[in-house]
């Protein structure tokens, strides 16, 4: 199986569909309205997908519980050739923002991503985000978490939740935070804000990764911009057509701004949610735009360049992507 890196990984959103309902089993919560016949996430649109997703980490209440789900999404992740994933962790979720309660999740969850590289051989890092549609000033606490706790597994930081909800200078104030720490930054942007959303981000929290950022397409000079700078985008093709950002894979455009020398990545986003994985996307990137092993290579080093690890970990990984003897 190819190895892949995927740097666009929400945690919670990760989570499959059973271990979720087993946990609500266990707590005794009632969350059949969040599942469909079929037994996976049930929702209408956008915003019901995020009020299902906080649904569904509802029954997460605990380090222990977090440690069960990042075993379950690490297990998950190498099963389908991962071998080095950031994920998107917020102490929003973890310990309700509290600095003492959330170095306790994130002793659980790493002491759990280090059992899973043992046994599946994959590498976790941590990328901390306040939620968007929660304000700035919550994102405030939430950066200091982030600073409190930077080190060798909790290396970026970044801003997720409803894209549409005020407009990224908005966090400036968090994310100079971050940076000051020496967290790396990026951004969801240019999934649902439109080109001037990826603009904003770059310009005003002066990131060097943006979530998504696919509808950059519709200004040229950005494109131009993000290619010139080196600005990665996080691509996550299936969740854009799921959701319905982009009418079907033809219509993605992740090839065209490759070709115009963008540096793209491939991720899941929430793969359960959208119904895909990384093996998935790599077999419907290869159907519809026509890439092989070369192209997919590219990619993958792209994301290895941008990875926010250190030096020693991209060796590592780097090591790890060499065909084999």
């Amino acid at each position: 199986m190819t190895p892949k890196i995927e740097l666009h990984l929400h945690l919670e959103g990760a989570a499959p569909p059973d271990f979720i309902r087993a946990m609500a089993k266990e707590k005794s919560v009632d969350l059949s309205r969040i599942f469909d016949a079929d037994g996976g996430y049930a929702y209408r649109d956008f915003n019901h997908f995020l009020s299902v997703y906080e649904a569904a980490t509802s029954v997460l209440t605990s380090p222990e519980d977090y440690a069960r789900l990042t075993a379950a999404v690490l297990e998950e992740s190498a099963a389908q050739g991962v071998v080095y994933t950031e994920s998107f962790i917020s102490p929003d979720f973890c310990g309700g923002g509290d600095l003492g309660a959330w170095r306790e999740y994130l002793h659980a969850i790493g002491e759990a991503a280090d059992r899973a590289e043992a046994a599946h051989g994959i590498t976790l890092r941590a990328c901390i985000t306040p939620i968007r549609h929660f304000g700035p000033d919550r994102a405030k606490p939430i950066a200091c978490c982030a600073a409190e706790t930077v080190g060798d597994f909790v290396t970026g930081f970044g801003l997720a939740g409803d894209e549409m909800a005020g407009k990224p200078g908005d966090f400036a104030y968090a994310f100079d935070m971050a940076r000051e720490a020496g967290l790396r930054l990026t951004c969801h942007a240019g999934e649902w804000g439109g080109a001037a959303s990826v603009r904003d981000a770059v310009r005003d929290l002066r990131v060097e990764r943006i979530g998504h950022g696919v509808q950059a397409i519709e200004d040229p000079g950005l494109v131009d911009q993000l290619a010139e700078d080196g600005i990665t985008l996080e691509c996550c093709p299936g969740s854009n057509v799921f959701l319905g950002v982009f009418p079907s894979w033809k219509a993605h455009p992740i090839e065209k701004l490759r070709q115009k020398g963008v540096k793209v990545t491939v991720s899941t986003d929430d793969p359960p949610f959208f119904h895909t994985t990384m093996t998935r996307e790599y077999e419907m990137l290869a159907e519809t735009f026509g890439w092989d092993e070369e192209v997919f290579a590219e990619v993958t080093r792209n994301a290895l360049d941008a990875a926010f690890c250190d030096a020693d970990t991209r060796a590592k990984i780097a090591k790890k992507l060499e065909p084999a003897a």
